[in-house]
């Protein structure tokens, strides 16, 4: 396995916070990957210029509150990944 899987494995099965390049957030569980897309199941999909909320305190809400489910399943195309971390690391 490559160093990138390696690192992924750690957040399998487990709700992330992916930073996309674009204004959007995607919060989910992260169940697979291959060396182009992220599978992320039970996921929200959050265009921050759809809402006054910044990236940062929609992160915190969906910490404290849950995700949002809109999505049963997504492909996120992981070159559009500026950074994920898991769900339970954000702080309040």
């Amino acid at each position: 396995m490559d160093q990138p899987a390696l690192l992924l494995e750690d957040y399998r099965e487990q709700a992330v916070v992916l930073d996309m390049v674009s204004p959007y957030v995607i919060i989910g569980m992260l169940t697979g990957w291959d060396d182009r897309y992220l599978v992320l199941n039970d996921a929200d999909i959050h265009d921050l210029r759809d809402t006054a909320t910044t990236r940062e305190l929609y992160v915190i809400e969906t910490r404290r509150f849950g995700v949002r489910i809109t999505r049963e399943r997504v492909l996120v195309k992981l070159s559009e990944v500026v950074a994920i971390s898991s769900l339970a690391d954000v702080l309040e």
